[in-house]
């Protein structure tokens, strides 16, 4: 990680370099809050304004104090985000995908809000994160520079609120490099240091003397000698700038045959780098003094490369084809037995490798939403970066597949003030499944591309103004049951034709919405549900709320209702047939006893009602309006119900792998790796996150645990048992006082001291159960009998970290599998949301982005790479930024 320190109170007076007027094409360079386009008066780069790169945040200027006639303009302003979780730049180079590209993100707080407290936030390249932006101090100047390949036509750059303060940012800059260069295995490579062993110490160098607008810093040692020519030095393809080789380095002492350069990474964690040394000759005619300079160059008291020797006035670059690996280096450069004269070397470039594992959105499907945006003029503030990653856009579900690009599967652009026609963009989201449109202002006729949507199963058009005739195809659609469809007030939209006459347009308006209904006394609870939470109140603003389903109206025939009752309703002696008479059991509760059944030949698991349980029929009843008006793919789904007389029933799909409780004891003969921990704790954490803030209203789950995390056949997790589930307001309070429930040892202190319920009590179960994923303890040890086996799972932990002992700390069966900077984020996170204080825990939205860090990280051990936090240089690298000085 390239961090560079700006000490205001050190720094040199400023002297202007003499601009070449080189061409800066292939650069994007942008001072984030600044009023107007300009020529920086050192560097000749010319910065423009952020205007046309990103929609959100605002402008502002650091303190007077901070901003003096040394520090260069592009830091006396920012862009701050007090506003929304993800706030993203979008930069579109010209030369587009597969190429290689520098990107480089500054930031100085400078007081700007005058609350004197830096910030601390996260930085996303794309959809993974990038690295955490961490400022000492008001002066503190940091850079974050990266090699990468675009896969697409676009980056985008994120900032991300951790609720640590509000994030901004300085300045934004691309610069294309020589796709020759810089070729990785795999990964992306972040800059650890980029020296100019010539360059004295007051220094730094950039554009215009490196076309590439690299940075280069000093790196000197009192055992150095600097050499030095004033004629023109031929580059090569990785481009090193002219001036930085007619200077290099070599012993000063004639009898030391060699130059160190030692370095260890932070923490003495592993880390996979690739090395650039620079080299070229430049002392005139050796063969006519008959002198000679060979070279062999040790890395770890290895030979590294040799023996070489570089030509007079040509670059010549060493460099890795493959990372190395370690935590400690030591090139050693020698003179060879041969060689008359001592070692020289001018620059060398270390970079680590970044494993930005996480897909990006499919390409054809993000040019979809993004072309639907603009058709509409949407202005959503969350509507920025990628789509479906590292969350979803608002009114946006995705569908994800192992290590294939997420697609768009929901769109719900409901109560949008959405004028025109159906956008036909929309066509182009080939595998969208819902597609919620309603209680808006759309024209026309609806087009016929919407029938020819393979995947289309739910489709709301009610609460417009659309005309015409219904496409035949999705009159017979949905006729057929082939999709759900529902168009009510649209005065002037018939069925079929003919449109001009009166009767058709009374007899036809609301036809076209066969919809699940029942007659019983658990038809109430249905129906209150759904028009409750479904979103038959419109919505007072222009809002676009995540998918829930669609608004559903009930004024149809008896006749339509019990034809299509036929898909969910059961009666007992179908229940029976179900479960085999109720022959095998897979699960006991409060509300009564779960069975295993085949219905269609699929498996499915039925919840039947306990007769004696008082209880159980109000957890019964709060878990059927839930699951009537929400889908998620990290919740369980639910089939159908039976409600005949005492007989009630739940019917679920069937989770073939059980619970987590299960997977995580010593009866699980086959423990769960690492990865596949994470996997499932992300899964149950995106369902936590779709309750908090999918949900309209929102709800809190009330009893997260290991045993409510069901397993499917491959692993995938989602929870269960909603029965104590609460909603919770959005305005006004931001809790509800309610009589304590839950399970002990996952039970919210704060919760139980003060019956104040909200969202973060969640948090803290979560907490546990991912303490528990961890270590594969239990909540409660009720079997502890020493100060070392502490009852409680977070007691046992903070003793653990008291210790710095991260592998007495994972679960044993393990054996060290698993990479060690990613449990130890997993850790961290899991003891965040374990505070005993609710202010202090993190969001359900933060969680899940700071696992799939964690995954991104155990992924990279897997295929080979350590993906590790940053780095720092020893003394001699220890970096601090200067202002550059004419050469």
């Amino acid at each position: 990680m390239a961090k560079l320190y700006l000490l205001l109170a050190i720094l040199l007076p400023v002297a202007f370099v003499l601009v070449h007027g080189q061409d800066q094409q292939g650069f994007i360079s942008i001072d984030c809050g600044a009023s107007n386009d300009y020529t920086d008066d050192i560097t000749g780069i010319s910065y423009s304004t952020d205007d046309k790169f990103i929609e959100t945040g605002v402008s502002r200027i650091i303190s007077p104090e901070f901003n003096t006639r040394i520090l260069y303009k592009r830091f006396s302003n920012v862009r701050s985000f007090p506003e929304g979780t993800k706030n993203c730049y979008t930069l579109r180079p010209i030369q587009g995908r597969n190429h290689s590209y520098l990107i480089r993100a500054s930031f100085m707080y400078g007081n700007y809000d005058a609350k004197s407290q830096p910030p601390e936030f996260d930085l996303y390249l794309g959809v993974n994160k990038w690295n955490s932006v961490k400022l000492e101090d008001a002066f503190s100047l940091t850079s974050f520079e990266i090699i990468h390949v675009l896969q697409s036509d676009y980056i985008h750059v994120c900032l991300v609120n951790t609720a640590s303060g509000t994030p901004f940012i300085s300045a934004l800059e691309l610069r294309l490099l020589n796709n020759g260069s810089y070729v990785t295995q795999s990964g992306s490579l972040e800059l650890f240091v980029r020296a100019d062993c010539g360059l004295s110490p007051s220094e730094l160098l950039r554009y215009p003397d490196d076309s590439l607008d690299r940075i280069w810093e000093p790196l000197n040692d009192d055992a150095w000698e600097v050499l030095n020519t004033s004629l023109p030095v031929t580059p090569n393809r990785y481009e090193p700038p002219p001036i930085v080789l007619t200077t290099a380095v070599t012993p000063k002492n004639a009898n030391d045959s060699g130059l160190k350069l030692p370095w260890s990474s932070e923490h003495n964690v592993s880390n996979d780098f690739y090395f650039y040394l620079h080299f070229t000759e430049i002392v005139k005619d050796l063969q006519i003094e008959n002198q000679t300079r060979t070279m062999n160059i040790f890395l770890n008291n290895k030979l590294w490369y040799g023996p070489f020797f570089p030509d007079y006035l040509s670059a010549f670059t060493v460099y890795s084809t493959s990372p190395e690996t370690g935590s400690y280096f030591e090139f050693w450069i020698n003179k060879t037995e041969n060689s008359t004269l001592p070692p020289v070397i001018s620059a060398i470039e270390v970079y680590t490798v970044k494993q930005l594992v996480l897909s990006q959105t499919d390409q054809n499907d993000v040019d979809a939403i993004m072309n639907i945006k603009f058709f509409y003029g949407l202005k959503i503030r969350d509507w920025q970066g990628d789509p479906c990653a590292p969350t979803t856009w608002n009114g946006v579900n995705c569908s994800y597949s192992g290590f294939d690009p997420p697609r768009i599967i929901s769109l719900n652009l409901s109560s949008s003030g959405l004028t025109k026609s159906i956008a036909p963009y929309i066509s182009d989201l080939i595998l969208l499944q819902i597609l919620d449109l309603s209680n808006n202002n759309l024209t026309g006729m609806v087009p016929d591309f919407l029938s020819q949507m393979p995947d289309l199963r739910i489709l709301n058009l009610q609460h417009n103004n659309l005309s015409g005739t219904l496409p035949s195809g999705l009159y017979e659609k949905s006729k057929n049951e082939a999709i759900f469809l529902s168009v009510d007030e649209n005065p002037n939209l018939c069925s079929t034709n003919p449109c001009d006459e009166k009767k058709d347009k009374k007899s036809d308006n609301s036809i076209v919405i066969p919809v699940a209904t029942s007659v019983g006394g658990f038809l109430v609870v249905l129906l209150i549900s759904v028009a409750v939470f479904c979103g038959l109140k419109r919505r007072k603003q222009a809002a676009v709320p995540n998918l829930t389903t669609v608004n559903v109206e009930f004024n149809i025939k008896k006749d339509e209702e019990s034809e299509e009752i036929k898909k969910q309703q059961f009666t007992y002696s179908q229940v029976l047939g179900i479960t085999k008479n109720f022959e095998r059991v897979i699960g006991k509760g409060g509300f009564g006893t779960v069975y295993h059944g085949y219905l269609n030949n699929s498996e499915v698991a039925v919840k039947m009602l306990s007769r004696s349980s008082a209880q159980g029929f109000k957890e019964f009843h709060a878990e059927a309006k839930l699951l009537t008006r929400v889908y998620h793919r990290n919740l369980t789904s639910l089939v159908g119900y039976c409600d005949e007389g005492p007989n009630m029933g739940l019917i679920y799909e069937y989770m073939s792998n059980g619970d987590l409780a299960w997977h995580l004891s010593d009866r699980n003969p086959h423990p769960l790796s690492w990865e596949e921990r994470l996997k499932i704790s992300i899964d149950a954490a995106q369902g936590l996150e779709y309750l908090h803030n999918g949900c309209k209203p929102p709800m809190i789950h009330r009893d997260v645990k290991t045993t409510n995390i069901l397993l499917n056949e491959k692993l995938q997790a989602k929870l269960a048992d909603f029965g104590l589930s609460r909603a919770f307001p959005t305005d006004g309070d931001s809790h509800v006082s309610t009589v304590v429930v839950g399970t002990p040892g996952y039970l919210d202190p704060e919760y139980y001291i003060s019956n104040r319920l909200t969202e973060k009590s969640d948090v803290f179960s979560f907490g546990v159960v991912l303490l528990e994923t961890i270590t594969g303890r239990r909540a409660i040890d009720k079997n502890a009998k020493n100060k070392d086996q502490k009852g409680h799972i977070i007691e046992w932990v903070n003793l653990i970290l008291s210790r710095g002992d991260i592998y007495n700390m994972v679960d044993p069966r393990l054996d060290q599998e698993f990479d060690k900077n990613s449990v130890w984020r997993a850790v961290d996170v899991a003891m965040a949301c374990a505070s005993p204080t609710s202010i202090r825990r993190l969001t359900m939205t933060q969680v899940v982005m700071e696992l799939k860090q964690c995954l991104a990280m155990e992924m990279g051990r897997t295929v080979g790479s350590n993906v590790t936090e940053s780095s720092e240089l020893p003394e001699m690298f220890r970096r601090t930024q200067r202002v550059p000085q004419s050469r």
